[in-house]
């Protein structure tokens, strides 16, 4: 029978592995901010005849502009993201620029985010990301508040399994932050306010994972009381795995539709989404239920 108590070491080794790499490449790379969070000028432009996101990109920069980001939105329809323009004499210089090197376009939209509201959206979503942590572990205290005593007089508690739960969520915003890390310094790969969305939700998704094998885990101690611990959480991740598996690939699947017919204007989304759902999956498994093995090993 398939053991997750017999190899947790293999497991947390490769965990451990990924995570120390995160975190030295957020520490020595760190992450790319867009201009959601940073400032800065969006335009969104339709114009006459095809035109690449690399051929706009070295336009702008040729007109002065240095930290330039362009997607495409529909036909012939290009988002660009840059450095704040002040004043309507430089929009309309670099437009005319635009106008004499590609071709004639439409203004469908333009906005504007300022440094101070930049700052005050990055505040708000790691507030955020910290108030969903803080909920998911009363959430989970509350929810395994009657969990039995064992046989041998140790007690599983739920604030026990809600630590095990949180260390599953930070190994993956960990994981998720340094592949990303990564692929900023590669790539130029910006976060935005739709990655706070994905990182959100591959939180609600790996800890529905593990609250899964957790209520499994709690019917089985009830009914097998004399069984050793490790024989039991064997049993309830084997009897959640196919589960769990199951609505990952569903979900990985159309993700990964997204991804080839989705667009570009989403495709970091999809990305972040991709990697997030992959890691909470494996942690669910293999890293929140031998955590409770550890500490009662340790006991």
């Amino acid at each position: 029978m398939f053991s997750i108590s017999k190899h947790y070491k293999k497991y947390y080794i490769l965990s451990g592995t990924l995570f120390l790499a995160s975190v030295l490449s957020l520490i020595i790379f760190g992450l790319k901010p867009g201009i959601d969070f940073t400032g800065g000028s969006i335009f969104e432009l339709k114009f006459e005849q095809p035109v690449t996101n690399t051929r706009a990109a070295e336009v702008l920069q040729s007109l002065g502009l240095s930290d330039v980001t362009v997607q495409p939105s529909d036909q012939n329809v290009l988002i660009i993201k840059t450095e704040s323009i002040d004043t309507q004499e430089e929009r309309d210089a670099i437009y005319a620029g635009i106008r004499d090197q590609i071709g004639n376009f439409e203004e469908i939209q333009s906005d504007f985010i300022g440094p101070v509201i930049g700052q005050e959206l990055a505040r708000k979503a790691k507030w955020q990301t910290l108030i969903v942590i803080l909920g998911i572990l009363l959430f989970v205290a509350y929810a395994f508040r009657n969990i039995g005593q064992r046989k041998s007089n140790k007690v599983i508690s739920s604030w026990r399994l809600s630590w095990a739960a949180i260390a599953a969520l930070i190994h993956d915003i960990v994981i998720l932050l340094g592949v990303f890390s990564v692929l900023g310094r590669i790539q130029s790969l910006e976060i935005d306010t739709m990655f706070i969305t994905a990182i959100l939700t591959t939180l609600g998704f790996s800890v529905n994972d593990t609250i899964v094998v957790f209520d499994r885990l709690r019917e089985n101690m009830e009914k097998e009381k004399g069984v050793h611990l490790s024989e039991v959480i064997d049993k309830s991740v084997i009897q959640t795995m196919t589960r769990s598996l199951n609505t990952s690939f569903t979900l990985l699947f159309v993700l990964l539709a997204l991804i080839f017919f989705g667009g570009e204007s989403i495709s970091h989304f999809v990305l972040a989404m991709i990697i997030g759902i992959t890691v909470g999956t494996y942690s669910s498994i293999f890293i929140a239920s031998p955590l409770l093995l550890s500490w009662s090993k340790e006991e």
